[in-house]
């Protein structure tokens, strides 16, 4: 699974500082270590050791609404690896997405951690590929920042979604998106201009 950090602020190059909001010191499992004498990491649980990092553990899969955000925070504060976060994060965004119409506050949220993951994936792009450090980059499908671009699009925020699309691209998908919103977002000027200063 590669290296682990000690909170997802400690990746080298993220602009995060954490969630103000949350007592790092608080979160069980924060001052966690792994035994690392068995080739892998191995993680203190209460049944002994296991391979998954505090961060890949901490939210309950049935966490939903406030409790569902508050222990993305946390978890963003415990030990685990820069996929342990991605994953975290998208799977944030997939079940706020699924609950928007029951609790449509939580597409700000959505977008704040989609945003998150994208900025994450720049900074450990090993959060979202499997490879080697010595093999050519191929990386895992991801979901969190399309649902934001489509969900910028939706709202007419073309330009906001293209930049979302293009840093995207680096990933080595969301060309033919970013490819669709340049049409939409130049379309939108040659109106603007066609248009003039008509009301």
């Amino acid at each position: 699974m590669g290296a682990w950090f000690e909170r997802m602020a400690a990746i080298p190059g993220i602009a995060f500082d954490g969630n103000p909001g949350v007592v790092r010191g608080a979160v069980p499992g924060a001052g966690d270590r792994p035994d690392e004498s068995y080739g892998s990491p191995m993680w203190p649980i209460a049944e002994g050791r296991a391979s998954a990092t505090p961060a890949s553990r901490h939210v309950p899969f049935d966490a939903r609404g406030a409790v569902l955000v508050a222990r993305v925070w946390e978890a963003l504060e415990l030990p685990g690896s820069a996929m342990d976060y991605h994953f975290v994060l998208q799977g944030a965004v997939d079940r706020l997405w699924s609950g928007r119409r029951a609790d449509p506050a939580g597409l700000e949220l959505l977008e704040v951690f989609a945003r998150l993951d994208l900025a994450l994936m720049e900074a450990a792009p090993q959060a979202v590929s499997f490879d080697a450090a010595d093999a050519p980059a191929t990386f895992v499908r991801v979901t969190s920042v399309p649902r934001l671009i489509g969900l910028l699009e939706r709202e007419g925020a073309f330009t906001e979604a293209l930049e979302l699309a293009r840093r995207l691209a680096h990933f080595g998908q969301g060309e033919d998106v970013a490819a669709r919103l340049s049409e939409k977002a130049g379309a939108l000027v040659a109106e603007a201009a066609a248009g003039g200063g008509s009301a």
